[in-house]
């Protein structure tokens, strides 16, 4: 009889055992969250401040620069007027004429927005003709003659006597003078896959007018063209 109740009381603990199964252990969710930081780099940020001062500065000199060039001008003019030069009517007149011409091509190519040369070139034509009226003759001819120097670096910058603009290409503010520091090769095209133009000697005297990577595109005293190697040249010291 006791035999038989245990017999019972096991049977029952284990059905009971086999009914009641263990909870699952809870499901965590792991959520990922990607959070951007910005770095700031003190030094490249003082640097481009420093950059900035040194624009504005450089924008600074060409504005006194150009305004001593317009006060020199102005003297050169008055002297001349002083003076009676011995410039005749008909050079001042030949002269202007010309300089109206380089103006009117000048502005029948130029961009919507007008360039600074155009500008200056404008009133140095009107500018001699004030002086043609006043008879004098030298100033008049004086600037006639500045305003086709301005004329001619405008048409050297933008190359029209060398053809479009190339890919790429950026030009100068200002023609810059250079120096060949060694003799090196002028090419036809930014680049030692185009042909050679002609050699620059060290020492030669160059004006760049634009660049496209590391290649110049120059012109000599010669009048010859091409494009040169930044590291074939070097500023000219107009100092001395």
């Amino acid at each position: 009889m006791r035999y038989s109740l245990i017999v019972l009381t096991l049977a029952a603990v284990t059905a009971a055992c086999s009914q009641s199964k263990p909870a699952p252990p809870p499901t965590i969710k792991v959520v990922r969250e990607t959070v951007t930081v910005n770095v700031k780099d003190a030094d490249a940020e003082k640097r481009a401040a420093r950059l900035e001062l040194q624009l504005l500065a450089r924008d600074a000199q060409i504005e006194d620069l150009q305004q001593r060039l317009e006060d020199t001008r102005a003297e050169v003019v008055r002297a001349m007027a002083k003076l009676q030069s011995v410039a005749s009517r008909a050079q001042a007149a030949s002269a202007m004429a010309e300089a109206e011409v380089v103006l009117q091509t000048m502005k029948s190519t130029a961009p919507q927005d007008a360039p600074p040369e155009v500008t200056q070139v404008t009133r140095l034509v009107r500018q001699s003709s004030t002086e043609f009226d006043k008879q004098n003759y030298g100033g008049a001819l004086y600037l006639a003659n500045q305003a086709k120097t301005v004329a001619s670096s405008y048409r050297g910058r933008l190359g029209v006597n060398r053809g479009e603009a190339r890919p790429g290409e950026t030009l100068f503010a200002v023609p810059i003078k250079l120096k060949a520091t060694t003799k090196g090769n002028v090419r036809e095209g930014p680049g030692t896959n185009f042909a050679v133009s002609f050699s620059a000697d060290a020492g030669s005297a160059l004006t760049a007018y634009s660049y496209a990577d590391e290649w110049i595109r120059i012109s000599d005293e010669n009048g010859r063209s091409g494009w040169i190697h930044r590291t074939l040249v070097s500023r000219l010291d107009t100092t001395n």
